[in-house]
């Protein structure tokens, strides 16, 4: 039978069931108006049954009600391979981390077994069922599970659409399903790799290995009985060869699994088992398994449609990168914020670069930091260079500031080295008031942690990427940046170049046969997957 795409008004004119369609005429639609936006079911030679719309209104779903209409109000799934393939699915739906539980995978099993003693209303009832829940499974494969704006005050991320009903009925039409599980996932290179790092630990035997007790330093040809328990860890993980024997001495080839193991984690990668290495040697097959999930769902969140040039920062890596046509230029290690002033979750476009800047102070600074030190010490901000303002534009002496009504001044600190954004900041439209800038703590980017900025994002040796992104007509060379640096003036250049901006949020994802892990620095993994299974 030739397969196409027709108007649903010429399917239903064949059609059995001409029952008015309760879930339309609530919403004020006609059954025309409802269907033109989706292709119809073609016809094939598997026996039908005439639904009932009071059998369709129970679900309360306009998803599926706009599916059977597609149908001609009936049954589609009398081809047991389908169904068999539908099944499947949804019995491992824990291989791309979501929960069979969620798509009622039992109660449909039972309908498959009992399948020939099914009268038609509850084969229509079967068909009503595997329909519904292949259509949650594909959507939640596209877009998530949770919505992340009810879960987060500080994610600004684009909505995504997905038309998971042309999606489903295209593959009908093809007789090919794959290509509906295809089409729904993200295309993203670390959504494929955190679905390959959710294969690569589910290799992993059960984890049985006894916890590390807490070490302040062991280094190279140290003896400690926890060295044994160390050596258990790394060779569950497959950093150490299991012919290694299990000593308590720390030798060479345990140092050298320990330096690969903190890479893997990154941690400083000097073969010290400290605090930082035992936490993450302590961390759980099950517990990695559900960061992996947890950062399935992130991805499932995040556009799947990334530009030609864009930053990616991952807020967890302390990591930023320039992609320019699918091919990193450009790498920077980032301060981020601390937990308490959290960098924001966002997707946004640069616009504009500002050497020289000033610097406002934000309000949860004045309110925690600023109003503090000033009560002790009235020359804290002068000899930051920090200048107080009132609302008309008039410089305040600090000795006059009224420490009872702070919030009617404006603290503004001049241009400079010492300046706290450094001598540039990149601008982009957000709803934080943050933006990537230098900073005159330049010593803090070989720390392990780097989770110390008040929200916005600090970036090495940003004079170079300022260069790099006004690569234009205009010349915008180191010497021209140096000689406009020296003036101390305030000068805002604009991005000529499109690049897109993700900062964003991930912990877990693979190398080849390899897993890789971040500390979890703002403590989301955990209480995402908790959701991800209620």
């Amino acid at each position: 039978m030739t397969r196409f795409f027709t108007c649903i008004a010429i399917i239903l004119l064949f059609t059995s069931c001409k029952k008015e369609d309760a879930g339309a005429a609530k919403n004020g639609e006609t059954l025309d108006s409802a269907t033109i936006i989706t292709p119809a079911i073609v016809k094939d030679n598997e026996r039908k049954i005439a639904i009932d719309t009071a059998q369709l209104s129970v679900f309360k779903s306009q998803l599926l009600v706009n599916f059977y209409k597609s149908s001609g109000y009936e049954t589609v799934w009398g081809n047991l391979k389908k169904r068999q393939f539908v099944l499947f699915q949804l019995e491992k739906a824990e291989d791309y981390g979501l929960n069979p539980a969620d798509y009622h995978v039992k109660k449909l099993q039972d309908f498959e077994k009992k399948i020939s003693e099914l009268n038609d209303k509850q084969l229509i009832a079967y068909d009503l069922n595997l329909t519904m829940n292949f259509q949650k499974f594909l959507l939640h494969l596209y877009k998530g599970k949770l919505d992340p704006k009810k879960l987060y005050t500080d994610w600004e991320l684009k909505a995504k659409s997905f038309n998971v009903n042309e999606v489903l009925i295209t593959a009908f039409n093809d007789d090919n399903l794959e290509t509906a599980l295809l089409k729904s996932q993200p295309k993203t290179y670390t959504y494929q790799k955190l679905i390959n790092a959710l294969k690569l630990i589910n290799t992993f035997p059960e984890d049985s290995v006894h916890r590390i007790q807490s070490v302040d330093k062991i280094v190279l040809n140290d003896t400690n009985s926890e060295v044994i328990k160390i050596k258990k860890r790394l060779r569950f993980w497959k950093d150490l060869p299991k012919s290694e024997s299990l000593s308590a001495v720390y030798n060479q080839k345990t140092f050298d699994a320990v330096k690969k193991f903190q890479s893997r984690h990154g941690l400083i990668s000097d073969g010290v088992v400290g605090k930082g290495t035992v936490a993450a040697l302590n961390y759980s097959k099950e517990k990695r398994k559900h960061q992996i999930i947890a950062n399935l769902e992130r991805w499932r969140w995040y556009t799947d449609e990334f530009t030609g040039n864009y930053l990616i920062i991952n807020i967890p890596d302390y990591s930023l990168q320039v992609v320019e046509e699918k091919d990193t230029v450009l790498s920077r290690n980032v301060i981020v914020g601390t937990n308490k002033r959290r960098t924001p979750i966002l997707t946004s476009t640069l616009k504009t670069i500002v050497f020289n800047p000033t610097w406002t102070v934000p309000p949860t600074i004045l309110k925690e930091d600023v109003v503090p030190s000033m009560q002790k010490n009235r020359n804290y901000l002068a000899k930051k260079n920090i200048t107080i303002y009132d609302k008309t534009g008039t410089v305040v002496d600090p000795q006059d500031w009224n420490e009872n009504n702070p919030h009617a001044y404006r603290y503004v600190q001049k241009p400079g080295r010492s300046n706290s954004l450094g001598l540039m900041k990149i601008l982009f439209p957000n709803n934080h008031s943050v933006y990537l800038h230098d900073t005159n703590h330049r010593g803090s980017f070989d720390r392990q942690n780097r989770s110390m900025s008040s929200g916005c994002v600090r970036i090495e040796n940003p004079l170079d990427l300022a260069e790099h992104l006004l690569n234009d007509a205009k010349n915008w060379s180191t010497e021209k940046i140096d000689s406009l640096i020296v003036t101390e003036k305030t000068t805002g250049v604009r991005i000529t170049k499109k690049y897109e901006l993700y900062q964003w949020y991930w912990t877990a994802w693979s190398e080849p046969n390899q897993l890789q892990f971040r500390p979890d620095i703002y403590n989301l993994d955990a209480d995402l997957y908790a959701k991800l299974r209620n």
